[in-house]
């Protein structure tokens, strides 16, 4: 029969109360009224139902403590044997084991007591002896929604009384490309940015990229020579030369040949609309269905195919035009520049333009008609090289020393800077250029220097010569001109006729 020891001035006194669950606790009362033992303490009597729920609180314990201070191990189960095997004890006295062994209580009893204050229900330790992990994965805390990307994992609200339900959130949905389809109004508004998009970088690798994304149909593609070519037809010859390359790349990669000679039966069709806004664009296109014709876009026959089913007046226009061009002798070298520039290259030379405005000149002359001039000048399209028409205009004054030469090259140069095909930079860089130039003039022409000062003062008669460039000119003074018995007199200026 077991005695459980509560002399308070036991020193090897355990209270069982700090260091087991407060559930499992036997509250049974003492008796104090006993009398005093060995040492003046008060043993009482367990119930005989107090030792199977005290080994369970001991084992408890033990469990416990095996976990938190392995060290301690045999203090612990000393105590339990203490109270398991019934054997008395005294306050110096030894612990009885089960197996006949003994242990010291006042070597254990230490352990114990710090087992007890580390295992307390209040502790902040954590009784398994395993770290847990935060909340929600790190992502728990005052002001936070949750770990990044929860939101993708969330289920939805499957109550379909619940306001936010959504009943297509519930079905399984299949997602399945889907290409919408270009209207025919779409294309050409799309294609005509793309055509003015090349006329600036010339790129035509660009242009069948993007017209392959935009997964054309045969319809759409039976439009790409008309919406090229109306849009080059209003700008100057290089964007048309760019443009015939342009169809002539396109034939293969983009468009078949047969969407190519549909699309120019669609051109032929809307000649009368284009000569609305352009009256040249019967001969434009007569120029672009030749070159097509040159560069074995078109079959030999496509003009010939047209005879006698033709109504209109423009269409019949153009398919002369270009007849004409693909009969006449080494056409297929003419047509390769027939816009002016080089099909196999967009530079052009400048011995060539001034090869241009020489005859420009010379068929002015000849015909005095100042319209036809400033549209040969504007076909030039070259702005920048204005300077040499003056340049090779004056030059022409001065080599044909007549009055009706310098009248007509006068009134040619005063319309074009009144059209502002002539700007003032180029006029005032032409004449700097003669003025430069009049010594070497002069060797050929030994009135340069007098003529060149009558056609400034006719110049500025007319009215596009100003007065500062006027008092730039050069002028060849004479040595001797006092020796010679003039008395000081000044040289008259020398009057118009």
């Amino acid at each position: 029969m077991s005695h459980r020891r509560v002399a308070n001035n036991d020193p090897d006194f355990i209270n069982e109360d700090d260091f087991v669950d407060q559930q499992l606790v036997d509250e049974d009362p003492i008796d104090e009224s006993a009398g005093a033992g060995d040492g003046g303490g008060i043993v009482a009597e367990d119930p005989p139902d107090a030792m199977p729920r005290e080994l369970r609180v001991f084992k408890r314990a033990k469990r416990h403590h095996r976990v938190s201070f392995p060290g301690a191990m045999a203090t612990v189960v000393g105590t339990g044997a203490h109270h398991h095997s019934g054997a008395p004890e005294t306050n110096g006295g030894s612990v009885g084991s089960p197996d006949g062994g003994s242990a010291s209580s006042s070597g254990g009893a230490p352990a114990v007591a710090s087992a007890a204050a580390a295992l307390g229900k209040n502790s902040r330790k954590s009784r398994t002896g395993l770290r847990g992990l935060p909340k929600k994965g790190g992502a728990g805390g005052k002001g936070v929604w949750g770990r990044p990307g929860s939101e993708l994992d969330a289920v939805g609200v499957l109550d379909e009384n619940d306001p936010n339900y959504d009943s297509d959130s519930q079905d399984t949905v299949r997602l399945q490309l889907t290409v919408p389809k270009l209207t025919m109004e779409q294309f050409e508004e799309q294609f005509t940015a793309l055509v003015k998009e090349y006329f600036e970088h010339g790129q035509v690798k660009e242009v069948i990229q993007q017209l392959r994304d935009l997964r054309t149909n045969p319809q759409h593609r039976e439009r790409i020579p008309y919406l090229a070519i109306s849009a080059s037809v209003q700008r100057n010859a290089l964007q048309r030369e760019l443009t015939s390359q342009l169809l002539g790349s396109l034939v293969g990669p983009a468009v078949s040949s047969e969407e190519l000679v549909h699309g120019f039966d669609l051109l032929l069709k809307e000649v009368d609309d284009l000569t609305i806004d352009l009256p040249d664009a019967p001969d434009m296109i007569g120029k672009f269905i030749a070159r097509a014709i040159a560069d074995d876009l078109l079959p030999p026959k496509f003009v010939a195919t047209y005879k006698g089913r033709v109504d209109s007046g423009h269409t019949m226009k153009a398919l002369a035009k270009a007849e004409n061009l693909l009969t006449m002798t080494h056409s297929m070298y003419c047509l390769d520049k027939v816009w002016g520039v080089s099909g196999h290259g967009l530079a052009r030379p400048t011995k060539h333009l001034v090869k241009k405005m020489k005859l420009l000149l010379d068929e002015f002359l000849s015909s005095n008609d100042v319209d036809e001039a400033a549209r040969c000048v504007k076909e030039l399209e070259a702005p920048h090289f204005h300077h040499e028409l003056v340049y090779q205009a004056v030059v022409m004054v001065i080599e044909r020393s007549t009055m009706e030469v310098c009248q007509r090259v006068c009134r040619l140069i005063a319309a074009l800077s009144e059209s502002v095909l002539l700007t003032v930079d180029q006029l005032e860089k032409g004449l700097r250029r003669v003025y430069a130039d009049i010594p070497d003039i002069q060797l050929d022409v030994p009135n340069a220097y007098l003529l060149l000062e009558r056609f400034c003062q006719h110049a500025g008669h007319v009215g596009f010569l100003s007065a500062r460039l006027q008092q730039e000119m050069p002028t060849k003074g004479r040595k001797r001109f006092v020796s010679e018995g003039d008395g000081g007199l000044v040289k008259p200026r020398l009057p118009l006729v």
